[in-house]
């Protein structure tokens, strides 16, 4: 990646948020676009994670577009973000790590995908809205790590300043604060986008709206402490091509590498805390496949953590025509953190499993099994696992439910022991 071509990108980006004003209530429509729709499909989420949503049209209507500044603007923007104080600890990439025990993804609710705006997006795949005592509920468990995927593609207006709705970077900022009020480490991260389509063709335009994206971010929560962790992407990959999955192509990985380098560089601008705040970045789609991690290709910075997905071995934790019975089925399970030390762990590079889990198959027993051996088997390496749970429990979908959210109840008590006692 060349130096000058981002350096010139971040500095549009930066000239477009002075202007536009991250969450800024003033822009055209802003307090017009709130989502009126009825909560769908209540009694069942439905929606599997690892299905992409579909990308919403006429966001981009709702606020007004800056014009471009001059270059003295720029510079002048560049330079007041840069003089932020930091005001929080200069934790290291595997001392942070190494203070996680085990995590909970708030799964398919802020990720949850519309054709409508506005908060009641949150909504849409089924699940309630997000409370203070769901997330209580999970910490008091002895859960650390509360992982919030959000979508932002829906949310977002037109190019150049890639304005979010207010409403929506509001509401993300009040769940993240249930999470990190209670004192444990948050993830936050930007998840069912397909504007950032790996390759050449689409490099640039997704740069720049990746960059402008979490210039916005960062700069709403820069004053947040080390307990705040950027995910700079869920699972970029080529949707709906043959090589959506796994190894993708070379194109693809390259293309992952370098906007994870755009990533950092956008945080790393907006100053103060972001400069030293710890941030987590992908291979190509996240795969745990050999190809895949040995093809990442790390920005040049201090504090980075690798994110990986895995949900393995496959035939057992997310095939749905798969094995029910586990078997001490252990070879994939070595396989992968035998690779993730050789990579990464052995170099000084921590890991965290960002998306891990096994469906339900009315096979509690098994489960409870391989989940010793899974979290045990990473602690040994010092790699913690956050759980993928979608509040899906029974149906022909992704069932990885751990917490039911409306009763705020834990129907697979002794899975929830397992994944407890196995963190410590």
């Amino acid at each position: 990646m060349k130096k000058r071509r981002l350096a010139v990108l971040l500095c549009c980006v930066l000239t477009a948020v002075a202007l536009a004003g991250c969450g800024n209530p003033q822009a055209a429509g802003a307090d017009t676009v709130e989502d009126s729709r009825t909560v769908e499909g209540e009694e069942n989420p439905g929606n599997s994670e690892t299905s992409e949503g579909e990308n919403p049209e006429g966001s981009g209507d709702q606020a007004e577009q800056p014009g471009n500044g001059g270059s003295e603007e720029t510079e002048s923007s560049q330079e007041e973000v840069q003089e932020v104080e930091i005001t929080m600890k200069d934790v290291a990439p595997m001392d942070l790590v190494k203070e996680m025990k085990i995590g909970w993804n708030l799964g398919n609710t802020l990720d949850a995908t519309s054709k409508s705006i506005g908060v009641n997006v949150e909504m849409a795949w089924g699940n309630p809205r997000t409370t203070q005592e769901m997330i209580d509920a999970i910490i008091d468990q002895g859960f650390n790590v509360i992982r919030i995927p959000v979508s932002w593609g829906g949310q977002m207006g037109k190019a150049p300043a890639y304005n979010v709705l207010p409403a929506w970077m509001d509401r993300v900022q009040e769940v993240v604060d249930y999470a990190y009020g209670r004192g444990v480490y948050v993830i936050v991260n930007i998840h069912h986008e397909d504007w950032h389509f790996p390759s050449e063709e689409n490099k640039d335009a997704a740069a720049e709206q990746l960059a402008a994206l979490w210039t916005a971010i960062a700069t709403r929560f820069r004053d947040y402490d080390e307990h705040l962790i950027f995910e700079g992407m869920n699972e970029p990959r080529k949707i709906g091509t043959s090589v959506e999955w796994n190894d993708g192509d070379k194109e693809g990985r390259d293309v992952v590498n370098y906007l994870d380098q755009v990533f950092v560089e956008a945080v790393r601008a907006t100053g103060g805390n972001n400069t030293i705040r710890n941030l987590m970045v992908p291979g190509y789609a996240a795969s745990s496949s050999d190809t895949a991690l040995k093809s990442i290709v790390l920005p040049q910075d201090e504090h980075l953590i690798v994110s990986v997905h895995a949900y393995t071995p496959y035939n057992f934790a997310l095939n749905k025509e798969g094995k029910s019975t586990w078997d001490n089925d252990t070879r994939d399970i070595d396989h992968l953190m035998e690779l993730l030390d050789e990579l990464f762990l052995s170099k000084g590079v921590p890991v965290i499993i960002g998306e891990f889990g096994a469906m339900n198959k009315d096979n509690e027993d098994e489960r409870v099994q391989w989940a010793r051996y899974y979290v045990s088997k990473a602690r040994e390496y010092g790699v913690p696992c956050v759980w993928w749970d979608n509040n899906a429990f029974d149906g022909d979908g992704e069932n990885f439910g751990l917490l039911n959210r409306r009763e705020l109840t834990f129907p697979y008590p002794e899975l929830l022991k397992a994944l407890i006692e196995s963190a410590e």
